[in-house]
């Protein structure tokens, strides 16, 4: 059953927000950071995977961030809260917006 949760991070001032697949997984996850909660990731394993065999995974991560690579249970996750799949899509349409249109560096490979 898929589960969908968020967990501050006091020390990164972040909220992290997770869909999780059955076995734990992370299927998609976007951090909010600051106290005006700018989204600075928003990624998919499902995307990311196609990256990574497409050889453009550099190119996703630097705007989309990247999934946990361990499942949730193996962490120490500070007082996860669970959500709803409506609040979760909500604020993931959002943050994936802001990574889409938000300014990255030029690179300069090829150049």
């Amino acid at each position: 059953m898929t589960r969908w949760f968020r967990s501050h991070w006091a020390e990164e001032d972040t909220w992290f927000y997770f869909e999780v697949d059955d076995d734990g997984w992370v299927t998609r996850q976007f951090e909010l950071q600051g106290p005006l909660e700018k989204p600075i990731a928003a990624a998919s394993l499902t995307e990311w995977e196609a990256a990574q065999q497409a050889r453009t995974l550099a190119n996703y991560e630097a705007i989309f961030g990247a999934t946990a690579v361990v499942p949730v249970h193996e962490w120490d996750t500070p007082d996860p809260q669970d959500l709803t799949i409506g609040e979760f899509e909500t604020v993931w349409r959002t943050a994936r917006a802001a990574c889409q249109i938000r300014p990255r560096a030029r690179s300069t490979r090829g150049a």
